[in-house]
């Protein structure tokens, strides 16, 4: 039984498919619990208008009332801007409930890349990626996304991983799911709001059609599982490693303190660095997301001329 009595594939986003033309996908989360209204629906929509000046056709996935969303339209996505932490922030386990209740979800980059897999969308560009979280050897606390990649085949396009999290050990773990990690143009895995990390990818990929190729061979051998692409942020827009990471420790402390855990961390830490940093922070992470899209419509566009 497939899901797709779930799923509703906005018209124009279904015939970019049926017709092998580019499509980038898109998450909610980044909408809902991102950033405050309306700058979240602004960063949106500019997102989407990104990549279709780079040639792709973008398709922001999200559960609006129970029903799968693979392609937003301009209405649906101010209203998840202004409904915003209201919304429900759906990972795996969360889906099934809320179809079944028809509710609303903000999708992670785990059930956006399981919706645009079940929509034969190939490609989805996002901020940076979850992870394994300090100190998960007493946790267990390893983020959903990581598991996605080792068995869903779309190719996530990102800045990273925000270095709120154990980057090495998030590494080992991508490395023992078989989830291929590349750099563009680069061999560091930049560490979301800085270019550098100190930890090296798996390979370097200097082009989009060399990334595109990469991926298409990957498929074509049926390996399964997605690709992840390390995109570092723009110079002009990467913080100060001190300054951050001072600020991501400060937060982490305090989540420690207040027992703040699971889903709710991420967003706290995202907030607590954003306050700490007088908004520096936030303005990175728009920027890095339009890198993100940009690269991620120029690999679709490369891939759909193999």
């Amino acid at each position: 039984m497939n899901m797709n009595r779930f799923l509703d594939v906005k018209p124009e986003v279904a015939e970019a498919i049926s017709q092998g033309k580019p499509v980038v996908a898109l998450e909610s989360t980044i909408i809902s619990h991102g950033m405050p209204y309306p700058q979240n629906v602004e960063t949106a929509l500019k997102v989407e208008e990104i990549i279709r000046e780079n040639g792709a056709i973008p398709a922001t996935i999200a559960v609006i009332g129970g029903r799968l969303k693979a392609g937003l339209s301009p209405e649906e996505i101010e209203y998840f801007g202004k409904k915003g932490q209201e919304i429900t922030k759906a990972s795996r386990r969360d889906l099934a409930v809320l179809c079944a209740r028809g509710e609303d979800g903000a999708t992670t980059v785990t059930t956006t890349m399981m919706i645009a897999h079940m929509a034969g969308i190939k490609f989805f560009a996002t901020g940076g990626i979850g992870g394994v979280h300090r100190g998960a050897e007493t946790t267990m606390d390893i983020s959903a996304d990581l598991e996605e990649l080792a068995h869903t085949p779309v190719m996530v396009i990102c800045a990273g991983a925000k270095s709120i999290l154990d980057l090495g050990l998030t590494l080992e773990y991508l490395e023992t799911h078989g989830v291929p990690v590349l750099g563009y143009q680069t061999s560091e895995l930049p560490a979301f709001y800085t270019r550098t990390s100190g930890f090296s990818v798996d390979y370097r990929i200097d082009s989009p059609e060399e990334l595109a190729a990469a991926f298409k061979a990957q498929n074509d051998m049926e390996l399964g599982g997605g690709m992840l692409v390390t995109n570092p942020i723009p110079e002009e827009y990467s913080m100060d490693p001190a300054v951050i990471n001072k600020a991501i420790d400060q937060a982490i402390a305090e989540s420690v303190e207040q027992g703040i855990h699971g889903k709710a961390s991420t967003p706290f830490l995202l907030a607590r660095v954003a306050e700490l940093t007088g908004g520096d922070s936030l303005a990175s992470n728009i920027q890095l997301v339009f890198n993100n899209a940009k690269l991620a419509a120029h690999t679709a566009l490369a891939y759909s001329k193999m």
